[in-house]
């Protein structure tokens, strides 16, 4: 029977941190200095550990990848959301700022919620056809309204 010893995280130094980023020792300096890059402090040593690398990492992905960002954890990037509801004493509803509150169309867009199920990173998504349709309409009566202004 093999003995296994509990491994810790892995800890990489300042070279280490900086070949794993692609980049040079002096960048990540800065970074450090600048407090951008989480860091760790082992008596005189400086150490990093891999989550803080990845989580230093920003993606932006295309409009064509728009649905896997919804799967993804804006603040950890770690893949496994739970999906639920967000709840309050109310309702929560996001409303356009430039809608009007008479509209026969109600203006309030529902939201679903994911947690992260890393961190604990509550992440909400908003109905999207909702406001393309309140947007559609919006611009539509804009238009219509225009050339009136001119008359």
């Amino acid at each position: 029977m093999e003995n296994q010893v509990n491994q810790g995280p892995k800890w990489y130094t300042i070279r280490e941190a900086a070949e794993y980023l692609s980049i040079g020792e002096p960048t990540l300096y800065r970074w450090m200095r600048d407090g951008k890059l989480t860091f760790r402090k082992i008596g005189d040593s400086t150490r990093f550990l891999k989550e803080d690398l990845d989580a230093f990492v920003q993606v932006f992905p295309s409009s064509k990848d728009v649905d896997q960002v919804k799967e993804i954890c804006q603040v950890c990037h770690h893949d496994k959301l739970i999906d639920g509801h967000f709840r309050t004493t109310g309702l929560n509803y996001f409303r356009p700022s430039k809608t009007k509150f008479w509209s026969l169309k109600g203006s309030d867009i529902s939201s679903t919620a994911k947690m992260c199920a890393r961190c604990g990173a509550i992440m909400l998504f908003g109905d999207l056809k909702k406001l393309q349709a309140l947007t559609d309409a919006k611009e539509k009566e804009e238009m219509a309204i225009e050339p009136s202004k001119e008359n």
